[in-house]
């Protein structure tokens, strides 16, 4: 019986799109909680089928926004995002499955006993609602399983985002209060205490961030989630059970995402990959074909990391027309360890190796995750994938602090310096940075104010930079209202004419860009100009990625999802988000 009820939760079977369906309990025959609920074995089982909500490897490198620029693009990005049928994310069967939990905990296992596993529920109730909450705005608020024949319940219209977030971080102090409070050395696979303070700092930040820059939705407390952010960021970093590891020296930051397991100085919570138990991904695939669009980072992004002693490179005269070679010299040492640079060997290789365009559009060719050579087979990595990690926790709280107005430099010499200090880099200094705000950030954020205006661009840069690849980037353009840096065109390296270039300072010639007759030469990537790239000025300039797809970004509806059609025809009380038809 226990194994057919699993199944049942596992696969989801019985479950349809339609709300009367996925909300409704299983048939008594097939679930029967006397049966499975009766042991803590029982629970831990249970709860550990929630862990398969957390993104996939893809979810998290596939950063496809503005930070990774692919040959296609997504639909957020070309305004070409319709009204689909059904799906569209509006689906509810794992939180049918936590609230079955939660209902049945209690009955046989002691309360003591049974505590932490409904608190790994509500944990993930509360996961499960974030995720709806940044989709869709308001939605309905369901903390039991719904009975076939409450039509109350199953017609009911869209709760207030407000009431939303409240519950949200009401489950999360739940879970905070009986969630293990000792993490255990190498586990980086179950929620603790800290990982539910890590995703309320999230949270809190995303939401307050989003009422204090979005008016239009005339959404107060904004302060107050602000506060709840750096509180939940601050008790994590007070408690001294996680820091920034340092393992590797100035390449630490690199090797901490390379590691076949992850680290748990660092890391909060990982999704397990391993070669033994056969689960793998694919980003060194990812990273080194062409399959997947070849994935490169933008020139806006590469022209954000600053040089090595704390200055802009954007405030050198000729930072437009440097070539590869000359503008990844004396830069943050994070750039070279998120992209091929000069001197740059693959784990497991013996010589250093060029970037390539036929693998990276932009020529920016990623190695972020990139593990040994002997994983660069389809779907054979088996690095862990972070989730929440201690370095995204230091930058809520610099960021909360911040947008509050209420930061310091003994607040930056917690968090930021943490991060600067692991690849040698000086601290970001509070009053310079307010004393003449960066223009080039000033442009991407043009609605950021107050006398901290300076400092808060540059955590933005800071966060930018660190959590590349890592699936923030969509979230943090939405919630501070930027979403008109999708529509910018995307570019890459700079190159003053055709010709031969090495890229990677070796002597040796590495592409060629040619007009007219292909011409010959052994190991040299040939690049006919105009159809196999393309450069900002016809002959010269940045190469331009996409330079014919139009990209779009309505202002009025599309920092929201819509409703899917077959839901608002089940349910006449749920009204579509603005924007997006009736």
């Amino acid at each position: 019986m226990k194994k057919i009820f699993f199944i049942y939760i596992l696969l989801g079977i019985g479950m349809t799109a339609c709300t009367k369906d996925y909300l409704q309990r299983l048939p008594e025959s097939a679930v029967r909680p006397e049966d499975s609920f009766k042991t803590e074995k029982d629970l831990a089982l249970f709860t550990k089928s929630f862990y398969d909500a957390l993104p996939s490897a893809e979810g998290v490198y596939n950063e496809s926004v503005d930070n990774i620029v692919k040959t296609t693009l997504d639909d957020e990005l070309t305004g070409k995002r319709q009204v689909p049928i059904s799906g569209g994310g509006w689906t509810w069967t794992n939180l049918r499955n936590i609230n079955y939990f939660l209902e049945n905990c209690f009955n046989t296992v002691p309360e003591a006993a049974a505590a932490p596993y409904a608190a790994e529920a509500r944990f993930f109730r509360a996961y499960f609602y974030f995720d709806k909450l940044k989709r869709f705005g308001d939605v309905p608020w369901y903390d039991k399983v719904i009975d076939k024949d409450d039509e109350e319940q199953l017609k009911k219209p869209r709760d207030p985002r407000a009431l939303i977030v409240d519950n949200i971080i009401a489950d999360l102090d739940y879970a905070i209060k009986y969630l293990p409070f000792e993490k255990k050395d190498s586990n980086t696979e179950r929620a603790t205490k800290w990982t539910a303070l890590a995703l309320k700092s999230r949270v809190a930040l995303f939401e307050g961030t989003f009422r204090k820059y979005h008016t239009e939705f005339n959404l107060p407390g904004a302060n107050g989630l602000l506060e709840i952010a750096a509180d939940a960021a601050l008790e994590v970093i007070k408690s001294g059970q996680y820091s920034i590891y340092n393992g590797a020296g100035t390449n630490s930051y690199g090797a901490l995402f390379n590691s076949v397991n992850s680290i748990p100085s660092e890391i909060i919570l990982a999704r397990k990959f391993s070669d033994a138990l056969q689960i793998w991904h694919n980003v060194n695939y990812y990273t080194i074909t062409a399959s997947y669009g070849k994935p490169g980072l933008d020139k806006n992004l590469v022209d954000s990391y600053l040089m090595n002693d704390g200055s802009r490179f954007t405030d050198k005269p000729n930072y437009r027309t440097m070539t590869f070679k000359e503008e990844v010299q004396n830069r943050d040492p994070r750039l070279s360890q998120t992209i091929r640079t000069p001197g740059y060997k693959r784990i497991g290789g013996a010589a250093p190796v060029a970037p390539s365009f036929g693998n990276s559009v932009t020529g920016y060719q990623l190695i972020k995750f990139v593990g040994d050579v002997k994983y660069d087979n389809f779907n054979r990595s088996e690095n862990d994938m972070p989730i929440f990690r201690y370095a995204e926790v230091l930058l809520n709280y610099a960021e909360a602090k911040a947008e509050l107005g209420k930061l310091n430099q003994s607040d930056l010499d917690m968090s930021i310096k943490l991060l600067r200090d692991r690849v040698g880099m000086p601290n970001m200094n509070m009053e310079q940075a307010n004393l003449k705000p960066d223009p080039f950030l000033e442009e991407d954020y043009k609605n950021v104010s107050g006398n901290l205006k300076g400092v808060i661009l540059e955590i933005r840069r800071e966060r930018r930079i660190e959590l590349v690849m890592e699936s923030f980037r969509w979230d943090d353009i939405l919630r501070w209202k930027s979403g008109k840096l999708v529509t910018r065109q995307f570019k890459g390296m700079y190159f003053p004419g055709t010709g031969k270039f090495d890229l990677d300072n070796d002597g040796k010639d590495d592409i060629w860009i040619y007009e007219g007759e292909k011409p010959t030469a052994p190991g040299v990537q040939l690049l006919k100009l105009g159809s196999e790239i393309s450069l900002e000025f016809g002959n010269s300039g940045n190469v331009i990625v996409n330079p014919l797809i139009k990209k779009v970004f309505d202002e009025n509806k599309d920092y929201l999802y819509p409703i899917p059609v077959q839901e608002l025809q089940l349910n006449t009380n749920l009204k579509q988000n603005p924007g997006w038809g009736n």
